[in-house]
């Protein structure tokens, strides 16, 4: 019997969607990958297709931009809501996309997919459009289900508590307690296997054992206030470890690689590392914008968030979330204010407790399981020979 084929297809629109599917890729691989052929697709790469591949940057580009002018990103947040979500992903794929729309069928039509699993609304959108379509699934890491994710799958997949029961109240002719389900956050699966002992992380990644330390970040594409609030800090002469991570934004990593510490901080830029995870932790406080992985993955580890940047009203929720319901983050858009919270926090390390405690308060919430079975329910109501038992939908 020929086995179904699963489709994972990877966006390069932030490593806010590819760090998922990798996660729930190699999950769903180790369960069932004997039952099912599992496809791992550089959608918008692999056929060497222009339109795909232009469209690809585009949305890279859009991201970058939004990061980079919140006020833009705001702006085209509010009109998808004012649209709706039929028109919104009209405009968003196939106005805009310049011919990238057909190609993307096309090319999902060549994938022969029984289900395809998505991180990102464009390929759940391909998926849709096809003559005999497959099962689609699509998982959703943010505190609000946005006007993109909205468009129809056959399952949603949610990770915060407050982003399923607004999905459920709000859009009750899209969701139900069968198409639409709460899982945990897809960390990545390298998570599970970091040292706890921070003074021992420490040492292995050249910093100071002992001393307070700071990790900031604002994502894959590295725009925000990353740069501002080291130079802050480095003029300041804290006696911390003081970590930047810049991702792509190679410009940014060579301005700070340039700057000369005074004596007490111990500065570390780095541009995109393997091992990003003992980074963050070895922290004592994580600083940057509210993306979705940026905020869950140092609640993995206990560790409190200062937000100093939010790109579009996507990342209020979620920063309102880690605020008000988690208790693990702290808001302060001004740089130099929130520098004058982590020299508090130098000084009196003991203020970050309750931050601390509500990070480890979640710790539990995280791992691709459950998500991976219940898209193997999803499966098995097309091919009811495969069930085992293990199936959740």
């Amino acid at each position: 019997m020929k086995k179904p084929r699963v489709v994972f297809p990877f966006t390069e629109a932030g490593l806010g969607h590819i760090m998922p599917m990798n996660s729930i890729a190699d999950e769903f691989e180790r369960l069932y990958g004997e039952r099912v052929e599992v496809v791992r697709s550089h959608f918008f790469k692999e056929t060497g297709d222009k339109c795909l591949a232009d469209y690809e940057q585009l949305l890279s580009d859009t991201v970058r931009r939004y990061n980079k002018h919140p006020a833009f990103g705001f702006f085209a947040t509010f009109n998808m809501d004012f649209w709706g979500t039929k028109i919104s992903s009209w405009g968003a794929v196939e106005y805009i996309g310049e011919g990238a729309d057909k190609k993307g069928v096309e090319h999902m039509k060549e994938l022969a997919p029984d289900l395809v699993v998505s991180t990102h609304w464009a390929t759940n959108y391909y998926a849709m459009k096809m003559e005999e379509r497959p099962l689609t699934a699509m998982y959703c890491p943010d505190a609000k289900i946005n006007t993109l994710f909205r468009y129809p799958c056959d399952l949603t997949l949610v990770s915060m508590p407050t982003g399923y029961r607004r999905a459920l109240k709000m859009h009750k002719n899209r969701y139900n307690a069968e198409n639409l389900k709460l899982v945990p956050f897809l960390i990545r699966k390298e998570a599970f296997a970091v040292s706890t002992d921070k003074k021992a992380l420490r040492r292995k990644l050249g910093l100071d054992e002992n001393k307070f330390t700071v990790f900031a970040a604002d994502g894959g594409f590295g725009v925000g206030k990353t740069e501002e609030t080291c130079v802050e800090l480095i003029k300041r002469d804290l006696p911390i470890n003081l970590i930047a991570v810049c991702g792509k934004n190679e410009q940014t990593y060579k301005r700070l690689a340039s700057l000369k510490p005074k004596g007490n901080t111990v500065f570390k830029p780095l541009s995109l590392v393997d091992n990003i995870m003992e980074y963050i932790a070895c922290s004592d406080i994580c600083c940057g914008k509210s993306g979705a992985s940026l905020m869950a993955e140092p609640c993995f580890f206990g560790v409190p968030q200062l937000i100093t940047h939010y790109a579009n009203d996507i990342e209020r929720w979620i920063g309102r979330y880690y605020i008000k319901t988690v208790g693990s983050a702290i808001k302060q858009f001004n740089v130099k204010k929130a520098c004058n919270l982590i020299e508090k926090f130098v000084a009196y390390p003991a203020r970050l407790q309750p931050y601390k405690d509500a990070a480890a308060s979640v710790h539990g919430n995280y791992g691709a399981e459950k998500c991976a079975r219940y898209i193997f329910g999803l499966l098995c109501k097309k091919f009811p020979e495969l069930k085992d038992g293990s199936e959740l939908y």
